[in-house]
């Protein structure tokens, strides 16, 4: 009979008087002491972040929490309507969406640029343009788009980039990923004809993969932080509804066709 694996976390434990996680005493290391930014840091690496990653660690993070009536927030709206008790099932409903559409891109931006570049130290010696050169002629031969650049609301410009790349050249992150991120883009830009800037979501990748996350991970990033945003709908759906609406009018609209008065 072969041995079972045993079964081990290094995450936490606790005992009656005491809760320990990732080494550190709950109620005198971290409560606080830690903000949430910093806690899913040490949750994600490990370790607590120095005074810079916990600057753009957080930065990252914020960014997610909110960006109006996305499909995320509609869904969590609807499933809140419909299942008012169960607050938990209508932020887990918005966070289904989060995807290769909208927010998940920042994993598929990560994940371009550390196969491209698996070690930042071989960088330095990197032709970046022409590495992103290829890259993007790669996505294009494959009929795929380049993820993290571009935008269907933000043009010319997703305002959020230029703002995390510059907290990020404040803190040292502005390194070879985030340069190798703005040299795609700006490959892409003469090869398609048209502007296609750095999006949110290719600048976390990008500032992600300085903070040496691997990107299996950095969705995870997207989906704490858009949490957060849901639970602010979920509230403003209490206080003054508008999921019932959005569904009257689509109803109405979407069936409009098959009210028409028959003709006699």
């Amino acid at each position: 009979m072969a041995k079972r694996k045993s079964i081990r976390t290094d995450i936490a434990w606790s005992d009656t008087d005491r809760i320990t996680v990732k080494g550190h005493d709950l109620c005198s290391e971290i409560l606080g002491k830690l903000s949430l930014g910093d806690m899913a840091f040490l949750e994600i690496t490990d370790r607590l972040p120095t005074p810079r990653e916990s600057v753009m660690f957080n930065a990252i993070a914020v960014t997610l929490v909110e960006h109006g009536l996305t499909p995320s927030s509609l869904a969590a709206r609807m499933t809140y309507s419909g299942a008012p008790e169960a607050m938990q099932a209508a932020v887990a409903a918005g966070l289904c969406g989060l995807g290769s559409v909208f927010v998940g891109s920042m994993e598929a931006a990560a994940r371009m640029l550390q196969q491209a570049v698996p070690d930042p130290a071989m960088a330095r010696n990197a032709d970046l343009d022409r590495l992103a050169l290829e890259i993007v002629e790669g996505f294009r031969a494959r009929k795929q788009s380049v993820p993290g650049i571009g935008h269907t609301l933000h043009k010319p410009v997703d305002p959020r980039a230029p703002r995390l790349f510059e907290i990020a050249a404040e803190n040292g992150y502005d390194g070879p990923y985030v340069k190798l991120m703005q040299k795609i883009s700006q490959q892409a830009e003469k090869i398609y004809g048209k502007p296609l800037p750095v999006n949110a979501t290719g600048a976390i990748g990008a500032i992600a993969s300085e903070l040496r996350l691997p990107w299996k991970i950095v969705r995870g990033i997207g989906v704490l932080a858009r949490a957060i945003g849901l639970v602010g709908h979920i509230l403003e759906e209490m206080k003054d509804p508008m999921a019932y609406e959005i569904k009257q009018r689509a109803e109405e609209e979407a069936t409009a066709h098959l009210r028409q008065p028959r003709l006699i």
